[in-house]
């Protein structure tokens, strides 16, 4: 489950399943990883236009669930951690629906809090880049003259990633191919509904895991799961790897994240070096995240008090994914 890090973690997540932070040096990489959440950007709707010409008039209509029980009531919204501004039209940026829910909701659950994000640069140098060039030691030769291959048009990357650890290497590949396919981090859904959300009085948004928790999810990966990470980033061709961007895009715009996820595990059985250690990879990344976000929730959650939370659309769908572990908890979920 290699997309991950757009649709699925936020500290390196992928158009899916990977957190939003920002890069170590930024200046190669567009500012941030789509798996590690930016800050919020100026409003894409404060104006009339966007950077892809006409606006869209509707927006995206995205993974978005309603979960009940009893009194209480929990809004889902799968994101994606990089995006195009005219998914987000400027009068509009959400659906209808969507909005509502934001506005009955005094929370806002992220996978990461505001205050953890601020820090999270500095643990993303900690823990991912090494203070010498270690990455050619930690591939096998083959490995790394492929991505060496890979990233000889770009002289500033290879030297950085060079002194990256292969998680956070595979992460900035994935990077490359998220902004070759035109998706930006100031356009994530996380950043988007801040800037919706943190209009309204009184309201507050929270952390559904920590930095430390987060970080611990990449950091805590063996060599041999970090290496398949990497792998499966450089089976295909760069273009190929911007088709199955859009397309995962396509798939969030859409709003099925059942579909989302069948699509994901049949794009991870086709790019999978060592299945063994790409369920391992997706089990630490991706399943075990999901109990703790599910846990979270119902932690955080009360009746009559609705919570509203955005992860990862890669996290939602699937039959290890939150909404089936929230059936399993009893909760009513459909569409919203």
């Amino acid at each position: 489950m290699h997309m991950a890090h757009a649709a699925g973690a936020t500290t390196a997540d992928t158009p899916g399943v990977r957190p939003a932070v920002p890069m170590p040096g930024g200046s190669q990489t567009g500012g941030s990883l789509p798996g590690f959440h930016s800050q919020p950007a100026v409003p894409s709707y404060a104006s009339g236009t966007t950077a892809g010409g006409p606006v869209r008039t509707q927006p995206a209509r995205m993974p978005f669930y309603v979960a009940t029980h009893g009194a209480v009531t929990i809004y889902l919204l799968g994101t994606l951690h990089v995006g195009d501004p005219d998914d987000y039209p400027p009068n509009q940026p959400f659906r209808q629906p969507i909005l509502a829910a934001l506005n009955a909701s005094p929370t806002l659950a992220l996978e990461l809090s505001p205050d953890d994000l601020l820090v999270s640069q500095d643990d993303v140098s900690k823990y991912g880049v090494c203070a010498h060039p270690c990455l050619p030691r930690l591939l096998p030769d083959p490995l790394w003259q492929k991505l060496a291959a890979r990233l000889r048009g770009n002289p500033d990357a290879l030297a950085e990633i060079r002194r990256m650890r292969p998680w956070l290497a595979s992460l900035l590949v994935e990077t490359y191919d998220s902004l070759s396919a035109g998706l930006q981090t100031e356009y994530g859904t996380e950043a988007q509904l801040q800037n919706v959300f943190l209009r309204l009085k009184g309201r507050r948004v929270v952390g559904l895991e920590t930095l430390d928790e987060q970080m611990r999810a990449f950091t805590n990966l063996t060599l041999a799961q970090q290496r398949e990470m990497l792998a499966q980033d450089l089976v295909q061709t760069p273009a190929q790897n911007v088709a199955d961007v859009k397309a995962l895009a396509h798939l969030w715009r859409v709003g099925d994240a059942d579909a989302i996820a069948a699509w994901e595990i049949a794009r991870t059985e086709k790019i999978a070096r060592d299945k063994r250690v790409s369920d391992s990879v997706d089990n630490r990344i991706v399943y075990e995240r999901n109990r703790r976000f599910v846990t979270r929730m119902l932690q955080i959650a009360a009746p009559n008090k609705p919570l509203f939370v955005a992860i990862g659309a890669l996290h939602l769908g699937g039959p290890k994914g939150v909404l089936a572990l929230l059936r399993q908890r009893g909760f009513n979920v459909d569409p919203g």
